[in-house]
């Protein structure tokens, strides 16, 4: 029964049984209890909620109160919206927390966190009153009616349970406050009242249990109002006012709200019978119902509403509703007799075979009898489907139709009752004889057309509907009325049955449902019961109904006893004998099961032997299977060992001559590849030998470039000497310029001689710069090419011959060269002699001069002699220019060394070589220098 997401708390039950309702904060649920199975599903938005969904009592009507205050009211059936009440009024809104509906399903209380109490009338489905609990009272935590015996169902007495665990007990009517339970020192935390109100169970907050006596506390409610005096009020007309209906709760004089004239409630009051001619206390039962009254109804509709009718039954039967007297039948458990019922009556429901299991059970503790009597379960088996929800009602229903319907059905027990069947009988034989006689003629009995009928209680023959309807007129009516109720079925089944010729026929017909009118069947019982003649009516024969008594039910001893107790002792002696027997059997079975089991244990073991022993030949056997193919695999593994042999002979041999072919394919790929390596040694060789003829061309090429460029120097520097002559003469001429313009601009010649000195000094220093830069080049060029000469170095092993050829033929040129060179040297020297004695005459008379001219310009502050261009070249002129051919002709002496060593001392004579070539230009840029540092010979 799930389909809960949050917790159930609150579960209300129909009134037959039927049908519960589980709700919890989010959804309600409808559930059929007959099948466990869900009808209906109420789901609702989280905002709203659900408070309490609920049956009214004795009703078909489902009441849904949401945290909304909305009430609606459902048909159980068709779940079909029937009214939804009226919002309360703003002026005394409460939310409705908790709810009490009265007995009778009229007046519905509701309360929540206030002292208000809002009582609404359901049929008029409006607000019609507003109780303000005294001040004491915040908040309503239960509220729950006081039953009472002389109300009919419309309680006036209403319990407050507030959260000061005070209860209080007020009277809805007058607003008066009867008495309270409870105080503030031991406060009532739940509380609940027994159905008939004389008792109150309450729950502590201290966790004790206390029960109190209705009767004791008041006295007042216990009295019955006037029996034949009512006031019927009238609801008001025109639109309610909160105001009106507001009373407060008073212990003192009712205080009521003072009512216009056009509201004033219209009265009836019923006169009181002078005569005094009441009821019959016979039809007037606790519960305020009147028998003759319900027999009126049930006359003028064919039965009771379906809603009420399970009340009117239990106030027609006057149950007694003991509990503790049934709980101690049922206490001790399952009857012997009804252990296997399952077995003879199987049945679905387990639910449903488990009740009546119980049911029949109770009934035989009850009396002796109902544990033989056979058709007992067939009996009570409608009643506890319809009772399965509250056994014990059940079990009290069953109890009283055996006492007053089923009268001397066990007088010839164990057979049927031949009385009873004699009177429904001579009913049918006075009413229909021609029917009758038919049975009598095809040997039909009694038996046969009166008591499947009686022993089923027409079960088997009717609807649900029809058979309720036909038992509500039963339990109205005298005990006869179930007799006579046969001989009705029967005569309006007339005509099928006269057409009936076979008795399975007949059997056929009253052990199913017949198309038979069960209301015209209720009109014929009630017809034969006004025409049946006194002497063979059976209410005559019958005692009138007869309730069960309050607190322990009554003996039921009407069958013969002496039969029972046999059939008891003899079923006891049977069972006995049954147990010995099967006492007996179980040893006789314990011995045989004992015998076979040492039988198949011998057997086995003999088995086992033969298996032992044939499995021992055939291990024999086998060995010497074994050993004769042991035999025969040493014989084929010495032939396979010989085989192998011969193998590994000749597999060596292969191997042997494998091998030596192997060394000479490998000395012939070892020659073959000395081979390609000379082949590629000759190759590169040649390749070697092309690239340094190649190369001796180049220097060859090189050499005559050289020799060209040795040419070109020589004719420039002749160019250079010639162009110094003419500086020299250009000189002069500016020398007497000088002279005769010294007088006259001694000034401006001191500014033009200064600028010439720094022109000269600069051009001195790019001279030296270029010289730099000249030495620098051929430093790298000699840095490259003793790359290439390492590069190079084993080629010229090859190309021994040729390079001593070249470098005679070098030699050669270089010594014709350097002869040519030494002899214009010798003429320059020579020329250079003559012009130096020259140069010192003019020298010696410029000096006198410029001496005279320099004391007769500045006195006592003679000038700083600053040397010209001119002195230079004199100064330079003047150095040997043997020294100079000297390094030429080392460094080329030097370069031809290297040449002829490159062989054999390569390694250990270029760096020193380099050195010495590197040191060599350095003194030449040294004397460079000093050539323009020397001090003029006539400044000493």
């Amino acid at each position: 029964m799930r389909g809960h997401e949050s917790s159930v708390f609150s579960i209300s039950v129909h009134a037959s049984g039927r049908y519960a309702i589980t709700t919890s904060t989010d959804t309600a649920q409808l559930w059929d209890l007959d099948t466990f199975q869900r009808k209906r599903k109420l789901n609702v938005l989280q905002s709203v909620g659900i408070q309490k969904v609920f049956f009214l009592p004795l009703s078909n009507t489902i009441l849904s109160c949401f945290k909304d205050n909305s009430i609606f009211a459902w048909e159980c059936d068709t779940l079909v919206c029937k009214y939804q009440l009226p919002a309360p009024p703003e002026s005394s809104s409460i939310l409705y927390k908790v709810f009490a509906v009265t007995r009778d399903g009229q007046i519905l209380a509701a309360a929540g966190k206030s002292n208000h109490l809002h009582l609404w009338c359901l049929e008029a489905k409006q607000l019609f009153r507003i109780i303000q609990m005294p001040t004491k009272v915040r908040a309503i935590r239960h509220l729950e009616f006081l039953p009472d015996s002389f109300d009919a169902g419309s309680n006036q007495v209403l319990g407050v349970l507030s959260q000061d665990g005070i209860m209080r007990f007020v009277n809805i009517q007058t607003c008066k406050l009867l008495f309270e339970i409870g105080s503030l020192d031991e406060g009532i935390s739940s509380s609940a009242i027994s159905p008939h109100g004389r008792y109150i169970a309450s729950i502590m907050e201290n966790g004790s249990l206390n029960i109190y006596s209705v009767q004791t506390l008041t006295k007042e409610i216990n009295k019955p109002p006037p029996p034949l005096v009512k006031v019927i009020e009238d609801l008001p007309k025109r639109k309610v006012n909160s105001g009106d209906l507001k009373m407060k709760v008073t212990s003192g004089r009712v205080q009521r709200p003072a009512k216009s004239r056009e509201n004033k409630i219209q009265a009836r009051i019923l006169k009181q019978d002078l005569t005094g001619n009441f009821e019959n206390k016979e039809n007037e039962f606790s519960d305020g119902l009147n028998k003759k009254r319900l027999q009126i109804l049930l006359k003028g509709y064919g039965e009771y509403p379906t809603k009420y009718r399970m009340f009117i039954w239990r106030s027609l039967l006057q149950l007694p509703e003991n509990h503790t007297a049934f709980s101690n039948l049922i206490d001790k458990g399952t009857h012997v007799a009804f252990l296997n019922l399952q077995r003879k009556y199987p049945i679905k429901s387990r639910k449903l075979l488990r009740v009546l299991q119980r049911t029949l059970s109770a009934l035989a503790h009850w009396s002796a009898i109902f544990s033989d009597t056979p058709y007992l379960p067939l009996l009570a088996f409608p009643f506890v489907k319809l009772f399965q929800n509250n056994q014990l009602i059940c079990f009290e229903v069953v109890a009283t139709l055996i006492i007053n319907w089923c009268q001397h059905w066990f007088e010839y027990f164990p057979n049927p009752p031949i009385n009873i069947l004699s009177m429904i009988e001579n009913v049918l034989a006075f009413h229909d004889k021609e029917l009758l006689q038919h049975f009598i003629n095809h040997d039909i009995t009694s038996q046969l057309y009166a008591w499947p009928l009686l022993e089923t209680v027409f079960s088997e023959v009717l609807t649900r509907e029809e058979w309720l309807k036909l038992f509500d007129n039963v339990f109205s009516s005298h005990p006869s009325f179930l007799l006579l109720t046969v001989v009705a079925y029967n005569i309006c089944s007339r005509a099928p049955l006269l057409n009936c010729n076979l008795k399975d026929d007949f059997e056929y017909f009253f052990h199913h449902r017949n198309n038979l009118d069960i209301s015209a069947v209720i009109r014929e019982v009630y017809r034969l019961m006004d025409t049946t003649p006194t002497d063979i009516h059976p209410d005559s024969m019958l005692d009138v109904f007869v309730a069960l008594t309050k607190g322990q039910y009554p003996v039921f001893n009407q069958y013969p006893k002496f039969i029972v107790d046999y059939q008891t002792q003899e079923r006891e002696r049977i069972r006995n004998d049954e147990l010995d027997y099967l006492r007996e059997r179980q040893a006789v079975e314990d011995t045989q099961a004992e015998v076979d089991r040492q039988r198949v244990e011998d057997e086995a073991w003999y088995q086992t032997q033969v298996l032992l022993r044939e499995a021992e030949e055939t291990r024999r056997e086998m060995l010497l299977q074994e050993e004769e193919m042991m035999i025969q695999q040493r014989q084929k593994l010495a032939a396979v060992k010989r085989e192998l042999k011969v193998k590994e002979v000749h597999l060596q041999d292969a191997a042997g001559r494998r091998l030596l072919q192997l060394q000479q394919d490998q000395c012939e790929m070892e020659l073959r590849r000395l081979d390609d390596e000379i082949e590629r040694k000759v190759h590169m060789r040649d390749r070697e030998i092309a690239a340094t003829a190649k190369d001796l061309e180049m220097r060859h090429l090189e050499l005559e470039s050289q020799k060209r460029l040795y040419e070109k120097n020589l004719t420039r520097n002749q160019e250079a000497i010639a162009k110094e002559m003419r500086e020299d003469a250009d000189a002069y001429k500016r020398k007497v310029d000088l002279e005769e313009h010294m007088f006259l601009r001694p000034i401006g010649t001191d500014q033009t001689q200064n600028q010439k000195t720094q022109k000269l000094i600069e051009e001195n220093l790019a001279k030296a710069e270029q010289a730099r830069l000249n030495t620098d080049w051929r430093m790298q060029a000699l840095h490259k090419q003793r790359c290439d000469d390492l590069h190079r170095n084993e080629c010229y092993q090859e190309v021994a011959k040729l390079l001593r050829k070249n470098r005679k033929k070098e030699m050669e040129v270089l010594n014709a060269v350097m002869e040519g060179e030494a002899k214009k040297w010798e003429e320059a020297e020579e020329q250079d002699f003559h012009l130096k004695s020259e140069k010192e005459a003019a020298a010696l008379s410029d000096a006198s001069r410029r001496w005279f001219l320099g004391n007769e310009i500045h006195g006592q502050h003679p000038c700083p002699k600053v040397p010209t261009c001119q002195d230079e070249w004199v100064a330079s002129s003047c150095l040997p220019r043997t020294s100079q051919l000297k390094d030429i002709s080392e460094m080329e002496s030097l370069t031809q060394i290297l040449l002829n060593q490159r062989k054999t001392r390569w390694d250990t004579m270029e760096w020193d070589l380099m050195e010495r070539v590197r040191n060599l230009r350095q003194r030449l840029a040294t004397q460079a220098r000093n050539r323009c540092q020397t001090p003029h010979l006539l400044a000493t």
